[in-house]
């Protein structure tokens, strides 16, 4: 591929741009983005990997991030929640098997029973404060911490002094 170009690829689906990011004027206005392609990567890794089960809402209120799953009829000890590598996992093993064998005939199940393993990816500057289950909602509080030298601040413009004057 020659460097300083970008492709357009036809393919069944549509077409796909490829970026040569080796060309110099692309990383002169590209900065601190070298684990971005780590990130993307591991992002289209968790999203093939989840479902749309169970149901999740995600809420926000300023730096807060709230995701609340509806996890109806499981119990704390029912759920395994991890953090590792920037991704939140929420994770249902199923039904314990004493549940499976049990002498009452279910005539109709509306509430899911099955396992589950829900992912999030997170950026670097979010971190997990704690989770809490209330009523069959699971609630995961996270909160986005804005380094100071992210903070928009004024740049100060120095004017050189002219030779000669006092």
């Amino acid at each position: 591929m020659p460097q300083g170009y970008a492709f357009l690829v036809a393919t069944k689906e549509g077409y796909i741009m490829v970026l040569n990011f080796t060309d110099p004027f692309l990383t002169t206005r590209v900065l601190g983005f070298e684990n971005l392609f780590d990130r993307l990567q591991r992002f289209s890794d968790t999203t093939e990997k989840s479902s749309s089960y169970p149901p999740y809402n995600i809420r926000r209120d300023r730096n807060q991030i709230f995701i609340d799953v509806a996890v109806a009829g499981l119990a704390r000890e029912d759920l395994n929640i991890e953090l590792a590598e920037g991704i939140l996992t929420i994770e249902h093993k199923g039904p314990k098997a004493e549940l499976l064998q049990s002498s009452n005939e279910v005539v109709y199940q509306g509430i899911a029973q099955r396992a589950f393993k829900q992912q999030f990816t997170l950026a670097e500057n979010v971190e997990v404060h704690g989770a809490e289950l209330v009523n069959g909602m699971l609630t995961l509080a996270l909160e986005k911490i804005i380094p100071d030298a992210q903070k928009p601040r004024l740049i100060d413009i120095k004017t050189p002094k002219i030779l000669g004057s006092k």
